[in-house]
């Protein structure tokens, strides 16, 4: 209880002195974050490991909420109202905040009626629930937007081909990390990485790991950006690697890979993260290539003729 309480101080503090937009080169919050963030501050973390606050305009969300239904809300409301990725008692508090008049529905039509272009995605929902989950409504919105923004908005945004080039860089460092898994899944079974990397990326892992898992991840990646998200799906995929080899169908082992039995997990989230972090992945690498075959990608598209149906087509380069 003492040391949780130390903790809970130190973040205090720390977010009381320090510059939300300087906090991702702190040596210190990175860290405080691998220590281990208290529930009672983990929001307001969040928040400064975003910049939320720069973001926040007063008076905006509410009239944003004013504005009503959305093209997606009918699709948002059947996926809330499933609600199948939270635990039993967490569905429990997003029902509560939907009767309230407020909670991911309203959270959701509000972004999309400031962001139009955003194509929606069952990922969406994951993410706003599990803001709420810790945040009052009108923060979570805004680090919504911050985490949009900084890390995942091209996984969404209309004529994007970011979640293609990620998937490819994904297969290429399964290659390197397990080239015998990486045979099974994409040459033996024929998976697309796509199919692997999509639900993962676009949900921030909401509904695949469980909860203490899930915050310590959405900690560390908030702070070391789109890489960690390589290193956690990599982890996963060494997590049921028996499994796996055993497979006999694309369905059994994009279920194993999405939703992982707890048993195959490491036995506590700070063993877990230690996993992560020694998968042998530099993080610079994958920044660069993302930037280099995103360019590459460009070109081609723009080489197609006019008129062609380049969707599912593309041919993504060597880096």
């Amino acid at each position: 209880m003492e040391a949780h309480r130390n903790r809970e101080l130190k973040w205090m503090n720390l977010l009381s002195t320090s510059v939300p937009s300087q906090a991702r080169k702190s040596k210190k919050i990175r860290k405080l974050l691998l220590d281990g963030v208290p529930a009672s501050v983990r929001y307001m973390v969040w928040s400064h490991l975003t910049d939320g606050k720069a973001r926040f305009v007063p008076g905006v969300y509410p009239q944003l909420c004013k504005r009503g239904r959305v093209p997606a809300s009918e699709v948002i409301e059947r996926e809330v109202g499933r609600g199948s990725w939270f635990a039993r008692d967490e569905q429990g508090q997003l029902r509560v905040l939907s009767d309230a008049g407020g909670g991911v529905v309203q959270l959701l039509q509000a972004y999309l009626n400031m962001v139009p272009d955003i194509q929606y995605t069952p990922g969406l929902p994951h993410i706003v629930g599990q803001l709420l989950l810790l945040a009052p409504e009108e923060d979570a919105f805004w680090i919504f937007i911050s985490i949009m923004d900084t890390h995942i908005r091209p996984y969404f945004s209309s004529g994007s081909i970011q979640m293609e080039v990620d998937s490819a860089l994904f297969s290429r460092a399964l290659e390197v990390n397990d080239a015998q898994v990486a045979k099974k899944l994409l040459v033996d079974m024929g998976i697309n990485p796509n199919a692997i990397c999509q639900p993962w990326f676009t949900s921030l892992f909401v509904g695949c790991l469980p909860a203490e898992y899930l915050t310590r991840t959405w900690d560390l990646f908030l702070y070391d950006g789109i890489p960690f998200l390589f290193r956690v799906g990599l982890a996963i995929v060494s997590f049921v690697r028996r499994q796996l080899l055993n497979c006999t169908s694309e369905e059994t082992a994009l279920s194993l890979l999405h939703r992982p039995p707890p048993l195959t997990l490491p036995p506590s989230p700070e063993n877990y993260l230690s996993f992560v972090y020694s998968i042998k992945l530099k993080d610079d690498d994958v920044k660069k290539q993302r930037i280099k075959m995103e360019a590459q990608v460009k070109r081609q598209t723009q080489q197609q003729p006019r008129g062609a149906n380049t969707a599912g087509s593309i041919s993504l380069p060597r880096v």
